[in-house]
């Protein structure tokens, strides 16, 4: 009986998240998700008493897979701030791939029409990025006067604003793309040599094997293909 609840509860979010992706909090209604999951509205209530909480229940689901992202990336023997550019294109990967991730991500942009405190990703990042950023300046890879703590807000609200307009603006399979060419100009100003585009291509051969997808390299435009 536990686990037919269990697969319930799956069937429901997952319909949910859909919905909450393609029309939004507001437009989505109980109804709606009874209809694309085949249960009734019933069912529903008898799992989730409200509209808000299955919303809650989403995120939440999404927030579970966080710390199975953050765990591929303690081993030792990476360089931190290849470590910090694989965790981002994993993220990437996964709000792009898994609908569960991209309802959440609309939902906490959309919290103020949700009558409940959605809980915020971005402590959890911040803590992440810091300890990388912190471990690439006792190596020395870190660029002189870099603020782990203050640089690492700022890395992961650029990242979610980057995600956010890029969903908004060019559709989310550009994300990838966009995301490389914000390393090369961040990577610039991070590392104490920089050389960013020989660390993305480490990152791009070690995700290679890992099987996370990662834009190809754009190719430089020569002058002559320059319109006058």
């Amino acid at each position: 009986m536990q686990d037919r609840a269990q697969a319930t509860r799956k069937v429901l979010l997952e319909s949910a998240a859909h919905l909450f992706v393609e029309q939004g909090y507001a437009g989505t209604s109980i109804n709606e998700v009874g209809d694309r999951s085949g249960r009734t509205s019933g069912a529903i209530y008898f799992h989730y008493s409200s509209k808000e909480k299955l919303a809650l229940a989403v995120v939440r689901a999404q927030f579970a897979s966080w710390p199975q992202l953050h765990a591929r990336y303690t081993a030792p023997g990476i360089p931190p701030l290849e470590k910090l550019v694989a965790l981002s294109f994993d993220v990437a990967h996964t709000l792009r791939e898994d609908v569960i991730a991209r309802a959440g991500a609309r939902l906490w942009n959309e919290r103020r029409s949700i009558d409940a405190a959605v809980p915020a990703p971005f402590a959890g990042w911040t803590a992440a990025v810091t300890r990388l950023l912190a471990e690439a300046r006792a190596r020395g890879e870190l660029a002189g006067g870099i603020d782990p703590s203050g640089t690492a807000t700022t890395l992961v609200c650029s990242f979610f604003g980057l995600y956010t307009l890029t969903d908004e603006v060019a559709g989310e399979r550009e994300l990838g793309a966009r995301l490389n060419q914000w390393w090369l100009l961040v990577l610039g100003a991070l590392q104490a040599r920089p050389d960013p585009a020989a660390l993305l291509a480490r990152v791009r051969s070690r995700l290679a094997v890992s099987g996370v997808r990662m834009p190809a390299r754009s190719r430089r435009r020569e002058p002559s293909e320059t319109a006058p």
